[in-house]
């Protein structure tokens, strides 16, 4: 369906709940892997995070360069919020565990390479499939945001720096504004189709997101050991909270 017929449709009016159902066994996947589930659990190796921030800064670029190029677009303009954008404060994170020369430092790994490419082509093809990559990254980020930021704190010993990812400095009440984005995609002029392709299409983001992670399960059990690894991860359940999901 093209996103000019779709600008002629009435709002779906549940899209914010097609895609929390839609998601939750993507979403108990991706709280069970690995590296998610060692930091839930309060273990987070500082060389492992930093190489996330790195790639979650190459995949946030991406998003936000094609939600700033499309704001007008007569779908992506509804759920085009300037103060939920993270790159920003993840260059200040990249700065501090960097260092100044950060930029010359990072590059994205491959599933982050792969994650961009899929953000390019769809902005290109189906721009109203963005809506999917903004609500897994976004909502997940404000929904578990600030308990991720103490674990995170506590764990590498941070006090103010290495953790502005997790702060929404242009957002007063996040729970406020968490129900106008929600509402915000119930008003998605698009038809059940469509909604269909953008729920499909943020299962493939919590797919993308599980590469990421499980590229630095190599690194954490170098740094904290295959025993203690296996300690943390044989239990299969629910985390407390979410890494980088939606509620």
């Amino acid at each position: 369906m093209t996103s000019t017929v779709a600008t002629n449709l009435e709002g779906n009016g549940n899209l914010a709940t097609k895609l929390r159902e839609g998601t939750k066994k993507a979403h108990t996947m991706a709280e069970n892997v690995g590296f998610v589930k060692c930091f839930l659990k309060g273990v987070v190796e500082q060389n492992s995070y930093r190489k996330l921030v790195a790639n979650l800064y190459f995949v946030y670029s991406a998003i936000e360069e094609e939600m700033d190029r499309l704001q007008h677009h007569p779908i992506v303009s509804k759920f085009y919020f300037p103060q939920l954008s993270r790159k920003v404060s993840l260059e200040t994170d990249l700065y501090y565990y960097y260092g100044p020369n950060w930029r010359e430092e990072v590059a994205p790994s491959a599933a982050a390479q792969a994650y961009v490419q899929r953000i390019h082509e769809i902005a290109a093809t189906e721009p109203e499939l963005l809506a999917a990559h903004s609500y897994t990254r976004y909502l997940g980020d404000l929904s578990g945001g600030q308990i991720l930021k103490g674990i995170a704190q506590r764990a590498m010993n941070l006090e103010s720096n290495g953790t502005a990812f997790y702060e929404f400095e242009d957002i007063a009440d996040e729970k406020a504004f968490k129900n106008t984005y929600r509402q915000a995609m119930n008003e998605l002029p698009v038809d059940e189709a469509t909604a269909d392709r953008i729920v499909e299409e943020a299962n493939a983001a919590f797919g993308m997101n599980m590469k990421l992670f499980n590229e630095l399960e190599g690194n954490l059990i170098k740094a904290i050991g295959v025993m203690l690894f296996n300690t943390l991860t044989r239990r299969r359940g629910r985390g407390s909270t979410e890494m980088a999901t939606a509620e």
